[in-house]
């Protein structure tokens, strides 16, 4: 979203920059299109830390970078036990560095819990400077259940909070200081990423301890699908798929499909219905329902590939399924960026049976490939997929409701059946391929939300 929604904005008229870590992992070749802007010191409640201000251009949009190798020029992202320091710097030196650049922001658009406490610190620590005077702040949540808690002690070691704000109605979250709170309870404006996913965090089984926190401000939450990216998903011009096709071209597809097939060593058969996995391997995602009916799956007339990565249950699962049933099963155990546009453009069906996913763009992309998803009836998947229907023909997909390993298996022999039909097929998977789920649509909410808080 970081990446696809300014880009977007700045087609649309709107002056967007953006603020990141320089991570360790940061490719080297955009580290070569870093340049030194600023530094200065950076207040971390004794400590006194470093920050760097690195600046490039990306696709038209400013991206700069908080550079402070201590806190961020490490191997991986998070893990090492030091969150609440790296981010109480991150959030600090990014509101300095506004200043420092004379980058005076009307909105703040803040995401995920390792921006929450800007609004807070915003708040406390720049009420009186007029450089803020007019900023308003958009806090979106993108996965509730990623809080960001720590001790109440780095209410002093590391934010300089006064105690007033570590209260229940504040930061206080089960004795704890909860970043995401503070982002929910002091942000002017709340989001999240698809409507059926604002709906359910207000729920007790969705809403991760913070459900009255956000039934309290319910007037202030709205929900925006994402979108995906257009360019870099589009068969018509991917360079990672075989052959190019469109809506009017869907032979084009099924040669993608055999290519996969050869790819992975199964049948090459292009009658026989391929499903497609691209996933985190993980509870989440439905992958204990997948467990329980995967023998059952697999005695369909049917062949399953699998790409991802997750627990070592479902991996190695996955691993001996596919020694089990070869030339039925591709189990691949491993991030592939460029398998798993093949999939997309070669897989007939795409299986998605999530627990809870708050937006989802694996179904959105499938669906801009003609793949067809089945997913249960949550977050944003209840959002961009409706079951087909058979007695109106309307429909891009196939959909369960209950967190049920039989209802899902239900749902997958059904699909099973209306793909014998294929000139049916071809009009469902036309109609799916010429939806809208781009960013421009997206994009024109978040303006709406920004300039509906920029006249209050």
């Amino acid at each position: 979203m970081v990446g696809a929604l300014p880009k977007e904005l700045r087609g649309q008229g709107i002056d967007v920059a953006v603020v990141l870590p320089k991570y360790g992992g940061t490719p080297a070749e955009l580290k070569d299109k870093l340049r030194l802007l600023d530094s200065f010191a950076v207040k971390v409640g004794w400590r006194q830390q470093y920050c760097g201000v690195l600046v490039a251009e990306e696709k038209g949009v400013p991206f700069y970078l908080i550079d402070n190798e201590y806190y961020f020029g490490r191997h991986e992202l998070y893990g090492y036990g030091d969150e609440a320091e790296r981010y109480a710097f991150f959030c600090r030196a990014a509101l300095q560095l506004l200043m420092a650049i004379d980058l005076k922001p009307d909105i703040l658009h803040l995401h995920d819990w390792q921006t929450g406490v800007i609004s807070p610190l915003l708040k406390a620590h720049y009420g009186e400077v007029p450089f803020y005077q007019d900023t308003k702040t958009v806090f979106t949540i993108h996965n509730l259940k990623y809080q960001g808690i720590f001790p109440k002690t780095i209410m002093d070691d590391l934010l300089e909070l006064s105690w007033d704000y570590f209260t229940v109605d504040g930061l206080e979250f089960h004795d704890n200081v909860s970043f995401l709170k503070a982002g929910l309870v002091y942000a002017d404006a709340l989001t999240t990423v698809s409507p059926t996913y604002a709906r359910e965090i207000q729920d007790p089984f969705f809403g991760e301890k913070l459900e009255g926190v956000l039934q309290k401000r319910q007037a202030d939450l709205v929900g925006i699908l994402n979108g995906i990216d257009y360019d870099e998903y589009n068969p018509a011009s991917d360079s990672h798929i075989w052959k190019h096709y469109d809506a009017n071209s869907l032979e084009g597809k099924v040669e993608n499909k055999l290519k996969l097939q050869a790819e992975l060593n199964l049948p090459v058969d292009r009658k026989t219905p391929l499903i497609g996995i691209v996933s985190r391997l993980v509870s989440q995602k439905g992958f204990d329902l997948v467990a329980r009916v995967l023998d059952d799956i697999l005695s369909c007339d049917l062949q399953l590939v699998v790409l991802g990565t997750g627990d070592g249950y479902f991996e190695d699962m996955f691993r001996i399924k596919a020694s089990q049933y070869p030339g039925k099963l591709s189990a691949n155990i491993r991030f592939d960026h460029i398998l798993a546009h093949r999939i997309y453009a070669g897989a007939d069906l795409f299986l998605m049976p999530s627990l809870f996913e708050p937006c989802g763009l694996a179904q959105m992309i499938a669906l801009r490939y003609g793949c067809l998803p089945i997913v249960r009836e949550t977050g944003g998947l209840n959002d961009s997929v409706q079951s087909y229907n058979s007695e109106t023909g309307e429909g891009n997909g196939f959909s369960f409701t209950n967190y049920n390993a039989h209802d899902m298996l239900y749902t997958v022999r059904r699909a099973l059946a209306i793909y014998k039909d294929k000139p049916l097929w071809n009009r469902i998977s036309k109609k799916a391929m010429l939806m809208d789920f781009s960013w421009a649509k997206s994009a024109q909410r978040y303006i709406d939300l920004y300039q509906q808080l920029m006249s209050t």
